[in-house]
């Protein structure tokens, strides 16, 4: 046997799973505690910032520890030429990858932040190390392990790992399931659900599958888009022992409602000197400047000119395209996110948006949860939020600022007030209150519609029809989606939509 204490081959079977599980739900914690046993050191059952703001808790250094001392003893017992089994190998070798991971996590952290030429020096020392740590480790003579991983390229995968937790741990705030499950769906977009195959081959497919982001505004869709972006895989170069270069310019967001087709068409494909007035001379688009690193995020989606999904319908399917006035056609070598507010299925209904260019877009689906849904599942998310929104307000003075505001809401708001503008709506309550000392929620219709509903139904003025009209118009205005306030009044999807007044939900 490879393992000569059973201990050790139970831990080792544990760690495989751990090695490859999501980081943001609670089987991670699961795992941990059935490695650990009795050495496992409470938590909570999600890892948040809330609980732990960079990532350092006593259970990882334990874990790291007891890994060290079994693969060492392992890799020993290889090397001198023990007989063992194809999946004893299959452990050790999860085992030794996770050691080798958490070997250079710490420089892995300060990469993500030091700039290009300062990045390239520490890469290229790390990776030395790094090398001769995986020939020991995965290079033992008469041993093939299953993977067959390549120095480089796992050093890149370990790169992409602290890149993408870096991302989804500091921007996606709150202890909620809600806000675990939008933080574990983020790290499905970027690895898919299997780490191994993406390892294997699925990194170089990722930007061939586009992500379709969904959910009330004002809950973090950019976010949610640039957390994907700025975690994309980038090749460590075989010659130079850097990795490629990155930074914002891997992220190119595009807002579709705020610009008129010409302009969308421009900014997206480029265009030729003199295709429509204005245009002076040749410009590239963002399909043309995203390389294969980077990704182009649509915003608003739904607001999109029929016409134009023709065009970007090509791109999604054949990834080419051509700039206006232009006859060259060119590659699009990045990825896409596309995000909206609207009821996509309704805006197909009604012949806005065409089946075809909705079922390319939604290979890959997240939804932003409301602000309601993330304080109902955990009340305490107020706090961590406000504080979260003060410390890049008021940096060292956030605590008393954080303090402040929520004491405002408690004495105003109220502990039941719904949020209808979202975790943008609480950002806006922060700063009327760091600068006023007050603020004053903005009202709509719909958002009227709860007193008034409220009123008429003590009055005894409506008819059941009216009831049913006036409730499913409130709803779908807390909601913005057909499907939910479906599922919230138990109602047929199309029943809700013969139902709403739309007249007050556009006003």
């Amino acid at each position: 046997m490879l393992f000569d204490l059973k201990a050790d081959a139970d831990f080792a079977e544990v760690m495989s799973r751990l090695s490859y599980c999501n980081p943001f739900l609670p089987e991670r914690i699961e795992c941990e505690r059935a490695a650990l046993g009795s050495e496992f050191a409470p938590v909570d059952v999600v890892w948040n910032v809330a609980a732990d703001w960079e990532g350092n808790r006593p259970n990882i250094q334990r874990l790291r520890d007891r890994s060290e001392s079994v693969v060492c003893r392992a890799r020993d017992r290889l090397a001198e030429g023990i007989r063992c089994s194809e999946k004893e190998i299959g452990l050790y070798e999860d085992l030794a990858v996770y050691v080798l991971y958490y070997r250079v996590q710490a420089v892995l952290r300060e990469l993500v932040d030091q700039p290009g030429s300062q990045r390239d020096q520490v890469t290229k020392a790390t990776f030395k190390q790094f090398q001769l740590d995986f020939s020991r480790l995965l290079e033992i003579p008469g041993v093939t392990m299953p993977s067959g991983y390549e120095p480089g390229h796992l050093f890149a995968c370990f790169y992409q790992v602290r890149r993408a937790f870096r991302n989804v741990f500091r921007n996606i705030v709150g202890a909620s399931m809600p806000a675990a499950k939008l933080r574990a769906a983020i790290w499905q977009s970027i690895f898919t659900h299997d780490i191994r195959r993406y390892r294997r081959w699925m990194f170089r497919r990722i930007p061939d599958i586009t992500t379709l982001i969904t959910g009330p505004s004002g809950t973090g869709k950019e976010l949610v888009a640039r957390a994907i972006a700025l975690s994309s895989y980038l090749p460590l170069d075989p010659r130079t022992r850097t990795l490629a270069p990155h930074s914002d310019e891997l992220f190119h967001p595009l807002n579709l409602s705020a610009l008129s087709p010409t302009l969308i068409e421009s900014e997206l494909f480029g265009h030729r000197r003199g295709a429509f007035t204005g245009a002076l001379e040749d410009r590239a688009g963002w399909m043309e400047v995203c390389d294969q690193h980077g990704t182009v995020f649509l915003d608003e989606i739904g607001e999109l000119d029929p016409a134009i999904q023709v065009k970007l319908l090509r791109v999604l399917q054949l990834r080419t395209f051509q700039r206006l006035g232009d006859t060259k056609t060119r590659t699009f070598h990045g990825k896409i996110v596309a995000a909206t507010n609207r009821d996509l299925t309704s805006c197909m209904d009604d012949g806005s948006l065409r089946e075809d260019f909705y079922y390319r877009l939604c290979s890959d689906l997240i939804t932003t949860p409301s602000l309601r849904e993330q304080l109902a599942a955990c009340p305490d998310d107020l706090h961590g939020m406000i504080l979260f929104i003060a410390r890049r307000l008021a940096g060292e003075e956030a605590e008393p600022l954080a303090a402040e505001v929520e004491s405002w809401i408690k004495r105003n708001l109220g502990k039941d007030y719904g949020w209808p503008g979202n975790f943008r709506e609480l950002e806006q309550c922060v700063r009327n209150v760091l600068i006023r000392r007050e603020y004053t929620p903005g009202t709509s219709r719909t958002s009227r519609g709860g007193p008034a509903l409220a009123n008429e139904l003590e009055s005894g003025d409506l008819t059941a029809d009216q009831l049913l009209r006036r409730y499913c118009t409130l709803v779908y205005g807390r909601t913005r989606n057909l499907e939910e306030t479906a599922r919230r009044l138990k109602l047929d999807r199309r029943t809700v939509k013969a139902k709403v007044d739309w007249d007050a939900i556009n006003a």
